[in-house]
């Protein structure tokens, strides 16, 4: 599977893989899986209430944001710091740094449910000046923090989303997660430098006319922030300075109303403008449409095209374009 695929199918971690968190027994756990530029987002739900062991060690980072997580008994411990027998853990995250071992085991109260985060310190979309691979971050062991919270959730969202997904969009909060946890170990240090600035004229005319070039297409954040020579993460700002919206709503509010022209065209069907324009499910076309226009795309076609008859003058021929196709006679 590539680096930006998404895998919305259960599977078991194999033995020996140093990949993911070995969960023993591995069948009770469910999995969804999400595959972006230098981070694997996995889903995990407990398909029973019984006892379990968990083990990891990676050259990966690994973040964990446990959503439902009450254990009757157990304990859990990184390397370098005390064993911990907290039972009520939702809403804490963990943070095991690459080269640190985790493990522990516990008895649910409910069915668990955790996101983990497994992140390549030497991700090609992190900023050179971050020197991400070169931190030694610090382990931490079920703590709170708001704003790493809330991209973990958005990050979650994606990963359910399967391929409904926007990429360009999950591989902003991939950047925004690194910079937070960066923020996170520096506890107060100077913040990493970024741009105050928004984009020349020239920059935007060049990012806006490749999005109406491609706007069919899931373009990544890093292949925008190429165009005018900026890491990932400076571009997301100083777009959103310029144009006023992040790089990912902005493309979704050209594609509607890139699709607000062809529904004008009664030959065209809702599901067929809905994948002209990168939708791969009518549902997900009619969902970001509504969301947008306040209306279905079916009711806005409709409008539209009865507001045009109504404009004709008397004897105007119908551009052909917008003539009903011919019906089949019956027998």
């Amino acid at each position: 599977m590539s680096s930006d695929q998404i895998d919305a199918m259960p599977f078991d971690a194999t033995p020996g893989d140093d990949r993911c968190v070995r969960f023993t027994p591995s069948e009770m756990m469910q999995h969804h899986v999400a595959h972006w530029t230098g981070l694997k987002a996995d889903v995990v739900t407990a398909t029973q209430r019984e006892p379990f062991t968990y083990q990891f060690k990676s050259k990966r980072h690994l973040l964990i944001a446990a959503e439902h997580v009450e254990r009757e008994d157990g304990e859990t411990e990184i390397e370098g710091l005390p064993r911990s027998r907290m039972r009520s853990l939702s809403g804490k995250l963990t943070f095991v740094p690459a080269g640190r071992e985790l493990s522990g085991w516990q008895q649910p109260l409910v069915p668990a449910r955790v996101v983990s985060f497994y992140i390549d310190p030497q991700g090609p979309l992190l900023d050179d000046e971050l020197r991400f691979g070169e931190i030694e971050f610090q382990p931490r062991l079920f703590f709170a923090d708001a704003e790493l919270w809330r991209i973990a959730m958005k990050l979650k969202d994606e990963v359910l989303k399967g391929e409904n997904g926007m990429r360009h969009y999950s591989e902003a909060l991939v950047v925004l997660l690194a910079h937070e946890l960066v923020r996170l170990n520096n506890s107060g240090d100077a913040a990493v430098p970024i741009a105050r600035g928004g984009l020349a004229g020239w920059q935007q005319k060049r990012v806006a006319d490749y999005i109406e070039s491609h706007l069919a297409d899931n373009v990544p954040l890093a292949d925008l922030a190429a165009l005018v020579d900026f890491s990932p993460f400076h571009f997301a700002r100083a777009f959103k300075r310029s144009f006023g919206v992040p790089p990912h709503r902005y493309h979704v509010h050209r594609r509607i109303e890139r699709a607000k022209e062809l529904l004008a065209l009664p030959t065209s069907s809702v599901t067929s403008v809905g994948l002209a324009v990168g939708f791969a499910e009518t549902s997900s076309f009619s969902a970001a449409f509504r969301k947008v226009t306040g209306r279905a795309p079916s009711d806005y076609r409709r409008e539209v095209i009865a507001s045009t008859r109504v404009l004709m003058l008397p004897g105007q021929p119908m551009p052909a374009e917008m003539r009903e196709p011919p019906q089949p006679l019956s027998n």
